[in-house]
């Protein structure tokens, strides 16, 4: 974090980062001494109601975050940022965006929690666009000229006011990620069963140690005193605000309606009566030899988990983690779900090849109305297996398999990433290509 007085008193010179929150209400003109060098910008959580037109005079800032401000609207000379490839405006007012505001460079565009009605047909330009993040607006459509994004990876079009999806969506060739929940043509989630539907009292539990927070909430570890027995678990308090995935409450609810699978971290009930209201599930407690497969994506990656450097895994174990993940997702499909986010940080493993997926936060119902539609959605989750697929047998050892077997699973995950999305393989096909092959 900086301070608006050293920028000013000229002690920033030659910075190539800066970082001011201190309740700004003008773009501070002292920012432009750092034309010939400023590459990230961030003025996030002040009170700026505008940006100026002339950003392009930044002529190296490859990243700006805006996000937590007043904004209304976008300046139509942020299209003229050469560099730009990061732009970050979460949680402002934004209501419009001018044709010319999107620089054609953008890979990465954060327009979660603002009052969008439309996006302009310019968006199509950004063909490099590789993750979107559009949640939580007022979306009734996507301009067709989104069609020609073929480099587009993640899409996050949650809780806004679409009737339905453009059929072109399902065609893109790199789209693996995919959210739509908390839409008027969102199917709702069914009535969970007896088993998902248990109402576990807040009485009940006593809570231990915080053992993460995310976006959408904070987890705990647990007791559970049930029938006479102590039972260690996890239970997850929600946040009510809009997360770039989408709601709160549809995560909750994808959770419930997920059911139970030995490889998937789902819910053991609903939380009742929580003292501060909070709506909240219960967990199983996941054993603690069990970690995340890797760190969520940075701002180099993008759309790429970022592994240990020396993560390096054995044939067997490969084979086992992918088994079972395409086992949990094969479910989620047949109970008509896209997980939305199968990424390798939403996966704990252990060395015994063990392996759960979690975090239902971008978790859609597929369009019961439509199953070929449907289908073909699923595809797009083919290709986010294919990446984690490529991501494992890139760290894995050719020497603990033969090979045959190491050909067969480079042969999957080129099948599985078939820029055709019609024409990759559905889930129980992989789960019986990885049965061969154990």
């Amino acid at each position: 974090m900086h301070t608006l007085e050293q920028l000013e008193a000229g002690r920033l010179a030659g910075a190539r980062s800066l970082k001011l929150s201190e309740g700004l209400e003008r773009f501070p003109e002292a920012i432009f001494r750092l034309a010939d060098t400023l590459e990230v910008l961030d003025l996030s959580g002040n009170r700026l109601a505008e940006l100026p037109d002339d950003l392009w005079r930044l002529g190296k800032l490859r990243i700006l975050f805006c996000s937590g401000n007043r904004l209304e609207s976008l300046p139509s000379g942020l299209g003229r940022c050469a560099s730009l490839s990061m732009l970050g405006v979460k949680a402002n007012r934004i209501a419009r965006i001018p044709e010319n505001a999107l620089s054609p460079g953008l890979r990465w565009l954060i327009l979660t929690d603002n009052h969008l009605a439309a996006l302009p047909e310019t968006l199509g330009r950004c063909r490099g666009m590789q993750k979107l993040m559009l949640a939580g607006n007022r979306l009734e459509h996507l301009p067709d000229s989104m069609a020609a994004l073929e480099r587009l990876e993640l899409l996050r079009l949650s809780a806004n006011r679409f009737s339905g999806l453009p059929a072109w969506l399902a065609g893109l060739p790199n789209l693996a990620w995919l959210a739509f929940s908390g839409n008027p043509f969102h199917d709702a989630a069914p009535p969970p069963g007896n088993s998902d539907a248990v109402r576990i009292p807040w009485r009940a539990l006593t809570l231990g140690r915080r053992l993460g927070e995310g976006a959408s909430g904070v987890i705990h570890r647990a007791v559970w005193r049930h029938n006479g027995e102590n039972r260690d678990v996890a239970v997850k308090l929600f946040k009510g605000s809009v997360t770039s995935d989408g709601l709160p409450m549809d995560e909750m609810a994808a959770c419930l309606a997920a059911g139970q699978h030995n490889a998937l971290i789902g819910a053991l009930g609903r939380l009742e009566s929580p003292p501060d209201g909070a709506p909240g599930l219960v967990m199983p407690l996941i054993a603690e030899d069990f970690v995340a497969l890797a760190a969520p994506p940075d701002f180099d990656t993008c759309t790429r988990d970022v592994y240990p450097p020396d993560l390096c895994f054995a044939f067997a174990a490969t084979v086992s983690i992918l088994q079972r993940i395409a086992s949990a997702v094969r479910h989620l499909h047949q109970q008509g779900m896209l997980h939305g986010d199968l990424y390798a940080h939403n996966i704990l493993h252990n060395h015994a090849g063990d392996a759960r997926l979690g975090d239902f936060g971008a978790a859609s119902r597929l369009p019961s109305a439509n199953p070929a539609f449907a289908s073909a959605l699923t595809r797009l989750e083919v290709k986010a297996f294919a990446c984690l697929a490529g991501e494992l047998l890139a760290r894995t050892s050719p020497l603990t398999a033969d090979t045959a077997r190491f050909a067969a699973l480079q042969r999957l995950v080129e099948h599985c990433a078939h820029p055709d999305p019609g024409c990759r393989p559905a889930f129980p096909a992989i789960a019986a290509s990885l049965e061969s092959m154990a």
